[in-house]
């Protein structure tokens, strides 16, 4: 005889099935889930404005994205700054979204999800982290005070900027491409940068916004046959190194073929104080490398 089912009665007076049941509990999982997804992935931030949210963003931030960016989102050694109003990648809450959980193709940016990014972020934590950059955004955006025309004079003739960096396809590959770097870097980060390069480069500068960013090492060189070579360090492992010298030519070595090596945390650029540069000129410099970022 077939064991009594204590829920029989039930389910026969009200008429519903054991399958018809679990088909209902389905469907309101389904719909807590689709409901619960719907917060995350809609176009605006669901938690705008929300104080105590721009809190646990700055954790998540400080947790996640300060390696790059900096603690308090103002662009570190390979990550731009975030408190500017225009962001080179998109401005909108959806495209922030977009940026942090998929990353930027072509770019350091990583994405968020499966440990890219720090110790991963999960859709609500990204939405937290958005809701903390725009409570640190700069409202409007910062107006260069200097002339970019006589900037781009500068750029391309006295300051010599263009015989070892690059500006949109043209200019020199010994130092890191400026393309971007009006639009990604703070005024105080690119002021320091000019008046004290190797204080960056301690501190552990990339060039920003690479996929595979480079560290612009400087390394001399003596060969086997006496040849001495000054440049930056492009590649390094434990038997070989690879090198761009000051005339741009490429270099690959093994180590223990060579002389001497050393490798220093000091940049192959000069430093311009107010003697070469004057404050003026380092305003205009700037303003150009800004309408330029922001093209």
């Amino acid at each position: 005889m077939r064991p009594s089912n204590p829920f029989e009665p039930i389910l026969r007076n009200s008429g519903m099935t054991a399958c018809r049941l679990l088909c209902l509990g389905c469907l309101a999982l389904s719909s807590s889930f689709v409901a619960n997804r719907a917060v995350f992935a809609q176009e605006k931030n669901p938690y705008a404005g929300d104080a105590k949210i721009a809190k646990l963003g700055e954790y998540q931030f400080r947790l996640n994205c300060a390696f790059c960016h900096g603690l308090g989102a103002r662009g570190g050694g390979r990550g731009p700054d975030l408190t500017r109003a225009q962001k080179r990648h998109g401005n909108s809450d959806a495209e922030m979204f977009h940026n942090i959980h998929d990353g930027i193709p072509g770019t350091a940016m990583p994405a968020a999800t499966n440990g890219g990014i720090g110790v991963g972020m999960s859709d609500e934590e990204i939405w937290q982290v958005i809701t903390y950059l725009r409570s640190v955004q700069v409202k409007a955006p910062a107006q260069p005070v200097g002339n970019a025309e006589h900037g781009k004079e500068l750029f391309s003739g006295a300051a010599g900027c263009s015989s070892c960096h690059m500006l949109q396809g043209k200019g020199g590959r010994l130092g890191p491409d400026l393309s971007a770097v009006g639009a990604s870097r703070s005024m105080e980060y690119l002021l320091e940068s000019v008046r004290n390069p190797s204080q960056r480069l301690a501190q552990g500068i990339f060039e920003s916004m690479k996929e595979f960013p480079q560290e612009y090492e400087s390394v001399s060189v003596v060969t086997a046959d006496g040849t001495k070579l000054s440049g930056v360090v492009l590649n390094e492992d434990q038997f070989t190194l690879q090198m761009l010298d000051t005339r741009e030519q490429l270099h690959l070595f093994e180590k223990d073929k060579l002389r001497s090596f050393e490798t220093r945390r000091e940049s192959l650029m000069p430093a311009y104080d107010q003697k070469t540069l004057s404050d003026k000129d380092l305003q205009d410099l700037i303003a150009y490398l800004q309408s330029v970022g922001a093209q």
